[in-house]
Formats: structure tokens, sequence, C-alpha cells
């Protein structure tokens, strides 16, 4: 049956006692009215008579199970007319649900318990028993949404002060948290109400049950993963929090026996790291930071400490991830600088160098292979970050020379199949390579300090020569099949020799021998790896920055390299005019052309298209000025003549008074572009008879080989421009600066004129030879005429019996003209005519002898088949 729920407020709103049996009848009709579920449209008015029921239940506890019950029936599914009903009563609902956060302040733990039911029930739907008539349910994550709209995560963290000290109360509100964190929205909203501290001040409280940890070490996560990380721990970054994490930390790791235990003390432990990466957190003054110390390095050296007195891990796997998290947690804790003196004083150098050794048998003896790889190959990626801060204790431990035995057996012989399982072991899977990546790691860390004790230890027990074979051995093995580990393991080689050799002629004499022949063939690399992804540009630069270190300034070096054509290499990749490339490798160059014999081989080099080595320095001039953004016009000549190669970031720049020790703009704008080094480079090469220029190239020659002088009086525009700004010169002074600018700015109008007179020049040129190409193209087509009308003339002659006479009479006439006239009147002459003719063209060169003259008789013409009989000859056509 309905009820008026009208009626039933009005009478809950009446003072007094006297309807109390009244006001408890009307609400057990309400119960059960709507026993099947509420109605959206009448959701409203039962939240207000659920806060009636709450006040008067401060004054009578017969309304405690009324209120109960109401509450239950707000755990039930709601009911909808109509499809729009969910949108249309949105707004109620929400803030009706919100006041069960509010509703918490009763002060009765049965109806704090229901509410809590209730809230877990949103989240557990289950199928109404009957429909109400007319009505269908809402969809099953209709109040899930309602409660985020209506921020009820916020008020039931608010009310965990109300339950401190109740603890049956405190584990149904976190166990109702526990599945309001499951989304992003709630957990903003606890953020808000300082959740995080909240639940870590009271993670020590008493609970023999272990709930209150477990869920609120659930909902720590939850915040973690839904919301901003660096909120959750900047809220547990305060001293009671981190030592309540420390005392359970403690506790569940000395008496927690449990699997269940030794994953909550994982859970947390994960919490305490990420609170440690935060150097505000106060982990060293809590304590916590010595004893997470000393966990991490107990097993592997023997300090007696109370902490770890009668501790014993067993090699479950749940023990195997707390000896990985707490190996994370020497290398976080290593960052802080506050903390460096604890890790040298716990022994933490020795206890990581414990696993730098071949990998023959299982460290610990119940450790399986795959378990005791993925430990060593975790503590050696934390030696990387822990050996640069102790250094003394780097040296003291012999760790260059257990590195140096470890690296020799990576590229060894012995038979070991890595397992390749952890993220450490990626790449590594057969092999040694992972081990051998992670040991160059080390030496890379400790090399790049520049320590001379460091460096020195490892050259003197051959590091150079053992680096190279290793070097060689990677190469090998890239060529096979190219990998990302391999190139890795490459760059890290060539970097630690870099440092090692960088400024002692001596190792670099040790590294030529075998350096050179293993450096030419990264510069040969192809280009089209440099962006596959894999490391081949990283790779690249660290051959180029081998090369200026071990090879430059040691001239047996320089000569091996010159001989194996490394200029050549170089341009070749100059040529590919990459920004990147260009700036390292033309300083490569510059320090090369030290040494004489190197400016032959840059004037020898060809590259496509026949192009030289100067023409490929200016096009990247031309190119670094277009990037800076100089002025030119469209024959590349200057056009500001005050300052001929400023460019447009430098014009933007205001005048800014400086120190005589801080660069000004003109000078710190050197190191920024490759203008200073390309001037530097052709200068080497002398500006005169550079080959293989055009008329473009002249131009923009004059510019660069003034490049000094433009700098310089672009210096003294700043120091005017400063000195003008601040102070008022004297006259002399004044006059200086005048004459300093007039002079500057006549070295551009005279760059400029030459230009104009090169590109004049060239046009005069281009005019001459455009003269030929017409003379020939003339002379073509008269010959095409010639001919035409020589073959127009043979055909009349065909064709027209006059023509072909007229063609007669002009041939005997010519032919006359043409004899000379004989000398002797005994000399026979012989008619060249050929009577009978009947062709249409001139005769041919027949002559018929018709005898021969008596005062040549037993000349060289008489008897000649006689003389042809006394010849003696062999194969041929005259062969008989």
């Amino acid at each position: 049956k309905s009820v008026d729920l009208n009626h039933a407020i009005r009478l809950l709103e009446e003072p007094g006692s006297n309807n109390l049996e009244r006001q408890l009848k009307i609400l057990k009709k309400v119960v059960k009215c709507f026993e099947n579920g509420l109605p959206l449209k009448d959701v409203a008015q039962v939240f207000e008579i659920l806060n009636l029921c709450a006040e008067k239940l401060h004054e009578q506890q017969a309304f405690t199970e009324p209120v109960c019950e109401l509450i239950q029936l707000c755990g039930l599914p709601f009911h909808k007319k109509k499809l729009s009903d969910e949108v249309s009563y949105s707004l109620t609902v929400s803030k009706s649900i919100a006041q069960l956060g509010y509703l918490m302040r009763v002060p009765s733990s049965q109806v704090r318990i229901q509410i809590c039911r209730c809230i877990i029930s949103f989240y557990n739907v289950e199928p109404p028993k009957k429909l109400l008539s007319g009505y269908q349910p809402t969809s099953a994550n209709y109040k899930i949404q309602m409660a985020e709209l209506g921020g009820l995560a916020e008020t039931l963290v608010l009310s965990l002060a109300l339950v401190e000290n109740q603890l049956p109360e405190k584990l149904w509100v976190l166990k109702a948290l526990q599945y309001l964190s499951s989304s992003g929205e709630n957990c903003r909203l606890m953020l808000k109400a300082q959740a995080a501290s909240r639940l870590c001040f009271h993670l020590n409280d008493a609970d023999p049950s272990g709930q209150l940890v477990f869920r609120s070490s659930e909902i720590l996560w939850n915040l973690l993963e839904n919301t901003s990380k660096e909120e959750v721990v900047n809220q547990l970054s305060n001293l009671e929090c981190v030592h309540a994490l420390k005392e359970v930390f403690v506790h569940l790791l000395m008496h927690g026996f449990r699997n269940y235990d030794r994953q909550l003390r994982n859970d947390l432990l994960v919490i305490a790291t990420l609170v440690a990466e935060n150097p505000a957190a106060p982990m060293i003054e809590s304590g916590f930071t010595r004893q997470l110390i000393v966990l991490a390095t107990f097993t592997e050296v023997k300090i007696p400490n109370p902490l770890v007195k009668g501790l014993k891990l067993t090699y479950c796997y749940e023990d195997f991830e707390l000896k990985k998290l707490l190996f994370n947690v020497i290398g976080v804790l290593s960052k802080d600088p506050c903390a460096i003196q604890l890790l040298s004083e716990n022994d933490v150098m020795p206890a990581l160098l414990y696993y730098v050794k071949p990998n023959q048998k299982p460290g610990f003896h119940d450790w399986s292979a795959a378990q005791y790889e993925e430990l060593q190959l975790h503590a050696i990626a934390i030696l990387a970050s822990v050996a640069p801060l102790l250094l003394d204790k780097y040296l003291s431990c012999q760790a260059n020379t257990l590195l140096l035995v470890f690296l020799e057996w990576c590229v060894g012989q012995d038979p070991f199949f890595g397992q390749g399982n952890s993220f450490h072991g990626t790449g590594g899977r057969g092999s040694k390579l992972a081990q051998m990546r992670y040991g160059l790691r080390v030496l890379r860390s400790v090399v790049s300090l520049g320590d001379d004790a460091v460096n020195l230890n490892l050259c003197d027990q051959g590091a150079i020569s053992q680096l190279l074979d290793i070097l060689k051995y990677a190469a090998n093995k890239s060529k096979e099949k190219e990998d990302a580990i391999l190139l890795e393991i490459q760059a890290d080689i060539l970097f630690i020799l870099s440092t090692l050799c960088e400024n002692d002629l001596h190792r670099k004499e040790l590294f030529c021998y075998e350096g050179v022949d293993m450096l030419i063939p990264f510069m040969q690399m192809d280009p089209n790896k440099l962006f596959s992804g894999l490391g081949h540009s990283r790779l690249l630069f660290t051959a180029l920055d081998c090369l200026w270190s071990c090879v430059i300034g040691c001239y047996i070096a320089e000569d091996s390299f010159l001989e194996k054509q490394g200029i050549f290499h170089l341009l070749d990749l100059l040529a590919l005019k990459q920004k990147n490339l260009s700036n390292i490798i033309l300083g490569i160059l510059v320090e090369f052309c030290d040494n004489p014999k190197t400016t032959s081989h840059i004037s020898t080099w060809r590259g496509e298209k026949d192009q030289t080595a100067a023409n490929l320095l200016i096009q990247l001039w031309r190119e670094e000025e277009l990037d800076l953004g100089v002025r030119r016009d469209q024959y590349g000549r200057i056009v500001d003549m005050k300052r001929p190669i400023v460019s447009s970031f430098q014009k933007q720049q205001e005048v800014i008074p400086m120190p005589a020790n801080c660069p000004s703009f003109a000078i710190v704008e050197i190191s920024e572009n490759i203008r200073a080094k390309l001037y530097s480079l052709l200068g080497k090469l002398g500006f005169e008879n550079l080959p293989g220029l055009s008329a473009t190239d002249f131009v923009t020659l004059a510019i660069i080989r003034r490049y000094l002088d433009f700098k310089t009086g672009e210096v003294w525009s700043e120091l005017c421009a400063e000195v003008k700004e601040e102070f008022r010169p004297v006259s002399s002074d004044e006059e200086a600066l005048k004459v300093i600018s007039e002079v500057s700015e006549g070295v551009g109008g005279m760059v400029a004129a030459l230009q104009t007179e090169m590109l004049e020049s060239q046009q005069h040129q281009e005019l001459r030879e455009e003269e030929k190409a017409y003379t020939k193209i003339h002379n073509a087509h008269k010959q095409r005429e010639v001919v035409k009308k020589s073959w127009e003339n043979f055909l009349a002659r065909t064709s027209n019996y006059e023509a072909l006479k007229k063609a007669k009479r002009l041939q005997e006439k010519s032919i006359e003209a043409s004899r000379s006239k004989p000398k002797s009147q005994n000399v026979a002459v012989h008619s060249t005519d050929i009577k009978g003719l009947g062709t249409t063209i001139g005769s041919g060169r027949l002559v018929t002898v018709e005898s021969t003259p008596q005062h040549l008789v037993g000349g060289p013409l008489a008897d000649t088949d006689l003389a042809l009989r006394k010849l003696s000859i062999h194969g041929g056509a005259l062969k008989k």
C-alpha cells in the first residue's frame, strides 16, 4: 500500500515524545511500502525522513532500528518510470546520497555500520526481488555515479575522525573507502580530504585482525594509481607517516610468516620507496633510511645489527621480490646527498660488488639460476649509481679489477646461457650480453667523473687493450644481427676510451695500434641507419668523440687515420648536411688541419657529382646564414654594410651593458653556429685557387674571407652601443669610435663592390660563351643550307637534262681550269674522260692507261706480275 510521505514528514517534525508510537508506526509503513526499492521521485523525501529520524536518535534510541531500515532501503536498487528520469533526478539523488556521509555523525555504531554496508551495496548490485508496477530498475552504475557527483567519498574520509577509537566501525569505513577508491573521481575527492595522511597516521594502531593495514594499504595504492602520485607522496612526507610506515614494515618483516604478510610487507615497501624519492621526506630523521640500507645488505655482508639478528629470508617468491625492492631502495637513496654517509658506513659497496663475478654457480644456495641472474643484474645496475658517490670505497674494494675480470668472462668461451627474464636481462637470453652491458655501465659512470686515481688504476691494468677487444667482439656480433643492446655496448666502450685517452699522449699511442682500424667502420655507417631508432646515431657521435679524444694530438694515430682515408669518410658524413653532425665533424677537421698532411687529403676529396670540399664548405655557410636569418640579396651579396654577418636574433637583442668577464652576444654567437669553424677550415685550405667553385661560391667566399674583420667590427659596434648607453665619450674617444665604425663599414662596402665585380665578370663570361654557342649554331644552320642546296642540285640533274648538260659544262670547265700546263712536250697526256658514260654524277677514280711510254720500260711498273711472284706473301687475300 502507498504511504503519504508528506504526512510522515509532518508527523516527524512535531515536537514532544507523545507522538513516538505514531512516528514509529508511520516509519514501519514507509519501510514496508518501499521494501522492493525506492522510486527516484521519492528519494529526496525518504532522505528527509531519514535526517529527521537521525536528529531524534540523539534523544530516543527507539529510532535506531527505523534509521537502519531506511538506510537499508537506500542500498536497494532505485526505480525509474521513464528513461530520462536518471538524468532528471540526478542532482536530487546525488545530494541525497551525499547525506549518507553526513549521517556518520550519528553516535550509533549500528547506524554507522549500516551506512557502510549501504555504500558497499552500490558495488554489489543485486536484481530486485519484485519490480514495482510501472517501474524498472536504474542502471547498475547509477548509484556509483551519483555518489561521485555528490562527493560522498570526501565526507566519508572526514568521518574517520569520528571512529578513531572504535575499531569495528573504522574497519567498515575503510572497507567502504576501499570500494570508493576504485574510481579516479572518488580518489581526487578523498585526496582533497587528506586521505593519504589520515590513513597513514593510524597504520600502527592495534588491530588483531590485520584488516586495518591491509585495507589502508589498498586505498593508498588506489590513490597512487588514480591520482597525482606527487600529491599523495607529499601527504605522506611527514615524520608521523614515515614513522608509522617504518614500524608497520619492520613488524611485518620480523613477525609476518604468512604469505599474505609478506605480500603486504612488500606493498608497504613500495610505498616507502615512493616516499623516499621525495627529498623533503624525513627518511633519515625517522631512522628508516638506515634500517632499509642494513636490510638490503645483510645477506651479502655480515654486520652485527640488532635489526637483522635472527632474521632469515626464505627463498619464496615474496622474499625474492623483497630483495629486489631493497636493491631498488638503495638506488633511490643514492640520489639523496644526505644518505651517502649512511651508504658508506653500512658497506653497501662490498655488498653490491659481491655480485660482480662469473655466474659459475648460483650466489645463494637456494636461489634458482634465473633468480640469481636477476639479482646480479639488478645489483650491478644499482652499483652504476652508487659507485660514483663512494669512490674511496670503490678503490679500496678493488672494484676496477673485479669489473675487468667480470668483463673478460663476458667475452670468454665459458658456457653460460642467460635467462633474460627480467627488465635488466632484456636482450641477454642465451648470452652474457646483459652482464657485459651493466658492467660497462658501471665503468662508464665511474670514468666519467674524470678522477685521476680511478682512471690511472684502470689503465695500469690494461683496460684500453681489453676494452678494444670487447669493442671488436661487440662489433662482430653486431654484423650478425644489429641489436640495441650491442649498439649501447659499443657506444659505452667508445665513451670510456675517450675519457681515458683524453689529454694523455701515452694512452693515445696505446689506442692507435688497434683503435684507429676499429673507428673507420663507424665512419662508413649507412646514413639511413641513423634514423632507425636502435641507437646508431648515438654510436656515431661517440665514435666521433673517440676520434677527437683518442686520435687528434698524437701524430702516429693521426697519420694512421689519414692513411686509411679517414678524412674522406669524415667529408662523406659532412656531405649529408645534418646539423647535429656538421658541428662536431668541422671541429675535428679544424683540429686535424694542424697536421700538414691533412689539407692535401681535403683538397683531393670529391663527393657526388664531382663536388669539391671547398664547394661543400661554402654551401654549408650559405645554409647556416639562411637559418640564422642573415640578410643577403638574391645574388648572395652583402645588404647591411654596417653589420654584414649579424643574425636576425642578434638584431632583436637590446643593448645590455655587461661586465668585462661576461661575453657579449657577438662572442657567444660564435659558439652557437658553425661559421667560425668553416672560416678556420677554409683558412687552412687557403682562400686562393680553390677548385670546383662557381661564381656564386666566389661571392660567398668573399664574405667568408673577411669573417674575422666583420666579427671585430661587430664587437666594436656592441662596445660603442654599451659605452653610449651609460657614458658620454670624450671628443678623442668619440672620434676614435667613429673612425673604427667607418673602417668596419668600409670593409663591408669593399667586399660588396668586389662581389659586384665578380658577378659582372661572370655575366660577361656568360655573354661570351653565349656568343660562341650562337656562332656554332649559326654555322650548323649554314652547313645544313649548303647540304640542302647540294641535294636540290642533284635532284635537278636527275630530272632536268638541260641542268645536267649545264652541270657537265661547268664540270669540264672546272677540270680544265684545274689542270696545270705541261712543262715538257715529250710527256704523255692521258684523258680522264670516260666515253660513253651514262651516269649523272661526276666520274670516280678510274684511270685507263692505254700504253706505257718507251722511256719508262724497265721502270717500277715493268713486268708487274713477275714482281708479284717474287714477293714472299703468307696469308691474306694475296695468298695462292
